[in-house]
């Protein structure tokens, strides 16, 4: 069973940055997937940036030039830095991992932008 922490969530103002972080409880054995999800208050989970075992990411049109995933095989990590936020990216942000064993989430992690 893999656990995943997520953390970097807080209250920023319009235009500001923020880098989330998902650690994973032990080495996930390539992954085919691992990617970040976002819900926002009354509407569905949806996918913000996917990285796929062949590295081609994926990103939501809304983030596109704006957010950027990574991942730090060595530190079990990957990330999402977020710049020029908008209040309509307030949202609770989840981590997320496939492997051939499973489909893993972490508890998510509050992104709130307001002035």
């Amino acid at each position: 069973q893999v656990q995943l922490v997520e953390s970097g969530g807080d209250l920023v103002q319009p235009g500001g940055s923020l880098r989330l972080s998902c650690v994973a409880s032990r080495s996930i054995f390539s992954p085919n997937v691992m990617g970040w999800y976002r819900q926002a208050p009354g509407k569905q989970r949806e996918s913000v940036a996917t990285l796929p075992s062949n590295g081609k990411i994926n990103y939501a049109d809304s983030v596109k030039g704006r957010f950027t995933i990574s991942g730090d095989s060595a530190k079990n990590t990957v990330y999402l830095q977020m710049n020029s936020l908008r209040p309509e990216d307030t949202a609770v942000y989840y981590c997320n991992v496939v492997t051939n064993y499973g489909n893993y989430w972490g508890q998510g992690t509050q992104v709130t932008v307001s002035s």
